[in-house]
């Protein structure tokens, strides 16, 4: 009796190179979960069908990398942002762009298209929320309330709201009928990633870099529950189609959530690192990432992770569709959308001041389509995926077959080691194999019909930017001792052992050498790191000695005295958790230091400077600029007098910081992005 293979409940699907630089952003569809949309610092967006290694598309016309990228729910169309605060819009049957819409005057951080109608929302980092009408060209309304940028934009399933999320700690709820604002909830002590609605309840989930998720009421407008101690902030989240629970792409690992009461389901470990988009397709849910200019793609077997308080289904005996299942054993506790069996009512249009918001059409329109083009690179796939709806088919579409998963890899190690050598043809045992009464099950030698491998390799299976054969130290001559001695680098450590060795060095001698040159160069260096590790931790000690008395000026001052970027580094990390550490004479200390740090070749330092810089704006820019600006004052007040001189002080420093500012914003990437949004915080000082 065969043994039943053991297959994976999470593994690896593919990784492509998506983009001739960096990926900035990625979506995928998430009606069919196998169209992936890639946008890259190169100013393009290609499209691509999972599991396959060709790009389907490349579309152009950005002339900045592309922020942000969404697909409708039938998956026709693609909207772009990009970095210069243009969007644009595709329709992928017809292969060209449908329209460019002009009006914000920051990058483009979140899109998200209407369910019903032909609208999007667009959300920047000029704290922006703005709807669009496809069809006219133009914007229908602005939505103001967020103070830093919005980060996610996520319309109602019935179509009537729009929740957004953004880096100043909230989640507003818009109504689109009406204009205005629903409801704010607060709550959340970071910048919110990410918003989700319930697919039939009115409730909304809210993802946070404070590591916390967040279930809101839409009915009572009030918090239902929280989970706390996600490993990292969290980016991705998604409801399982009957709603039933909430999947949280977390690092390396998907979580299960219920949330009356909140609970973990269940955790399972994917190696897919910080996962930026999630969806469900034939029981698998398909989670993708980028790292610089590669994609990877993981897939989970849903059938076998829990998503209830009851044990995960069997998908032999439960097979059903999810209607004819039994219905989840809480009812809901709130209502379900209504959703309208046309489409909904435009949305209430207003007066537009803006000479940028109303587009007509015109040349400029022209030569924007015949700058932007899609680039069709896979025919075949193109006609597969993009074939027109109302083309007559004689034949019904195909359905997309779950991916196949492959076998644990004990026991792929066990099949290895089992099958018979090829140069025999002798019959033996399978050993460890529980069998039925009668002959003993054997394996012959005969060779069985190979599989078609169930995984389409990617295109490129090393790593990015580094060759093995540089690390190896390869064959030379003899030296005058009669020792084998290295003649160089760069060539294969196999070649070198295949190179003729002189007659007194033995094979074992030359590759114990080897090894041992090998451990030297991994060993070069480590003396000096223990050294600089040293005095770094005796430096955190000093400073640590001053930051319990108390006093968190001191602590900084002795820090800044030891002469030391890294120690500098480390404290500030602290310090930027909690706001209401800084002071205004903090300021003065911690100012021409973050200078330094945003001038560093070390990407960590200019992370933290331009963290510490955002908050010393954002609290204290506008303390500065009224005392600067105030009258002076009748008769001597010395508290005022000093706070005069700090701010003074500070101006000085920030004006010497912002032409450094300015002359970093135009870079691309996430450094680029956040010197922007601190040029934008800095523009009151010109």
């Amino acid at each position: 009796m065969a043994t039943p293979v053991v297959t994976k409940t999470a593994w690896k699907l593919q990784e492509i190179v998506a983009h001739a630089s960096n990926v900035s952003s990625l979506v995928l569809g998430k009606a069919s979960g196998r169209l992936l949309a890639t946008g890259g610092d190169d100013c393009r967006v290609n499209l691509w069908s999972v599991n396959k290694p060709n790009c389907i598309m490349s579309l152009t016309g950005h002339t900045s990398p592309v922020e942000s990228v969404r697909l409708n729910t039938p998956e026709e169309l693609i909207v772009a942002g990009s970095q210069s605060g243009s969007i644009r819009v595709w329709d992928l049957e017809a292969a060209k762009i449908l329209r460019t819409l002009m009006g914000h005057k920051a990058n483009i951080c979140s899109l998200d298209f209407h369910p019903y109608g032909e609208f999007v929302a667009s959300g920047s980092q000029d704290t922006n929320i703005k709807l669009w009408d496809i069809r006219r060209k133009g914007c229908v309304f602005r939505y103001r309330g967020h103070s830093q940028a919005v980060r996610c934009l996520r319309f109602s399933p019935d179509g009537k709201w729009l929740a957004s999320a953004a880096d100043d700690h909230t989640v507003k709820l818009w109504d689109l009928t009406a204009g205005k604002m629903m409801s704010e909830f607060p709550g959340h002590t970071g910048p919110v990633n990410v918003v989700e609605f319930h697919p039939n309840e009115y409730l909304l989930a809210s993802g946070s870099s404070d590591r916390t998720i967040r279930f809101w009421d839409l009915e009572k407008f009030q918090v239902v529950s929280c989970i706390e101690g996600e490993p990292g902030p969290v980016r991705s989240v998604l409801f399982n189609p009957d709603g039933c629970c909430l999947y949280s792409g977390c690092q390396d690992s998907l979580r299960v959530y219920g949330w009356e009461p909140e609970r973990c389901f269940d955790v399972v470990l994917v190696n897919w690192g910080k996962v930026a988009d999630l969806a469900i397709c034939n029981d698998q849910l398909i989670g993708v990432a980028f790292s610089q200019s590669n994609v990877s793609s993981y897939v989970v077997d849903l059938t076998r992770v829990t998503r209830t308080g009851t044990v995960a289904q069997d998908p032999v005996q439960d097979s059903r569709p999810l209607a004819q299942q039994p219905p989840h054993p809480s009812a809901p506790l709130r209502r379900i959308y209504e959703r309208p069996s046309t489409a909904c009512s435009k949305p209430q249009r207003v007066k537009q001041n803006s000479e940028s918001e109303r587009r007509s059409p015109s040349s400029e329109d022209d030569r924007d389509e015949r700058e932007s083009r899609a680039e069709i690179q896979n025919t075949e796939d193109y006609n597969e995926i993009f074939q027109p709806k109302n083309s007559i088919s004689r034949t019904p579409p195909r359905r997309s077959e779950p991916f196949p998963a492959p076998p644990e890899d004990d026991m792929a190690t066990a099949k290895e080691a089992a099958k018979p050598s090829p140069a025999t043809d002798v019959q033996f045992p399978v050993p460890n194999l529980e069998v039925l009464p009668g002959p003993p099950t054997v394996v012959t030698s005969t060779p069985a019909p190979k599989a078609e491998p169930a995984i389409i390799p990617a295109t490129r299976n090393e790593p990015i930017g580094l060759k093995a054969s540089d690390f190896l130290p390869v064959s030379g001559g003899p030296d005058t001792e009669g020792s084998w001695r290295p003649e160089g680098r760069g060539q294969n450590l196999a070649a070198s052992i295949r190179a003729p060795i002189p007659q007194a060095v033995k094979i074992p001698q030359q590759v114990e050498l080897l090894d041992e040159d090998a451990m030297s160069q991994i060993r070069k260096g480590h003396d000096t790191m223990c050294v600089v590790l040293t005095s770094r931790h005796k430096n955190l000690d000093t400073v640590w000695a001053a930051w319990t008395t108390g006093d968190i000026k001191t602590s900084v001052d002795s820090a800044v005295a030891i002469n030391d970027l890294s120690v500098v580094v480390d404290l500030l990390n602290i310090v930027n958790q909690k706001a209401s550490l800084w002071k205004l004479d903090l300021c003065t200390t911690i100012l021409p230091q973050i200078e330094k740090l945003l001038k560093s070749k070390y990407e960590s330092y200019v992370q933290t400077g331009c963290t510490s810089l955002k908050l010393i704006l954002k609290r204290f820019l506008p303390l500065i600029t009224d005392m600067l600006a105030a009258p002076p004052s009748v008769g001597v007040d010395i508290s005022r007098e000093e706070r005069l001189h700090k701010c003074r002080l500070c101006y000085k420093q920030l004006k010497s910081i912002s032409g450094f500012v300015k002359s970093k914003s135009s870079l691309s990437g996430r450094h680029g992005s956040a010197f922007r949004e601190l040029h934008l915080l800095m523009a009151s000082l010109d």
